[in-house]
């Protein structure tokens, strides 16, 4: 082989090593987080937060910061804005919501490209759009994190994930800032109980109608291209 090509192997080695280890280090650093740091640290103190509306705006930016790190849900904001501010907390939850994605979007996109998974999921991407493709998995109930995750990998764009993630997780804000408006204290179960599940089964149906179309037509075409390559050649 080559020594040309040797380096350019041993580098490309080297690169996947590094992306494993830091992808690692980051899955490592959030399961800590999440063992050892829980969402009631905050609700605990959520008086003492909401009574001055600039600490409450203050914290809340904190906390969009580091939530990531934490693996908490990003409900979380919202209930915890919709208690301090009511449902004039829904702009800034919004906001929030998306900004606290960025991060593990960011690092899947970073080093988790590459391989069958990313091939496909960026396919599917540029069949379905960016847009919708983000919407869509944004109304699915699953967790946000994980969105975040599987759109860094498919190659999204940043501004298109920040677009879908604004408009996807409306529901899911509304309902988490009108639980924490109606509340009179605020715990755990505040947060898991958000959203009902009338909310899941409607934005369950919702992202179903905009997008199973197309990801029947897109596995339809894999199946097809997939049982062509397989397909013996006649003319051998």
């Amino acid at each position: 082989m080559p020594a040309r090509e040797r380096g350019g192997d041993d580098t490309m080695d080297r690169s996947r090593l590094r992306a494993r280890v830091v992808a690692g280090a980051a899955i490592a650093l959030v399961v800590a987080g999440a063992l050892l740091v829980s969402p009631d640290a905050v609700l605990s103190r959520a008086a003492w937060l909401v009574s001055d509306p600039i600490r409450l705006v203050a914290a809340s930016v904190v906390l969009a910061a580091i939530r990531p790190l934490l693996a908490w849900p990003t409900t979380l904001l919202a209930v915890l804005l919709g208690y301090g501010l009511g449902p004039a907390g829904f702009p800034l939850a919004l906001a929030l919501v998306a900004l606290t994605s960025a991060p593990p979007f960011l690092l899947a996109r970073r080093f988790g490209r590459g391989g069958g998974l990313a091939d496909a999921g960026e396919a599917f991407v540029d069949r379905a759009g960016g847009i919708r493709s983000v919407v869509a998995s944004r109304l699915v109930p699953a967790p946000s994190d994980v969105v975040s995750v599987a759109a860094g990998v498919a190659g999204v764009r940043l501004s298109t994930f920040l677009v879908g993630t604004a408009i996807g997780e409306i529901p899911w804000v509304l309902a988490g800032v009108l639980a924490g408006a109606s509340a009179e204290t605020l715990a755990a179960g505040d947060v898991a109980g958000a959203a009902d599940l009338r909310l899941v089964a409607a934005a369950g149906i919702a992202a179903a109608l905009v997008l199973g179309p197309t990801a029947y037509g897109w596995y339809l075409d894999r199946s097809g291209g997939a049982d062509a390559g397989d397909a013996p050649d006649g003319g051998s």
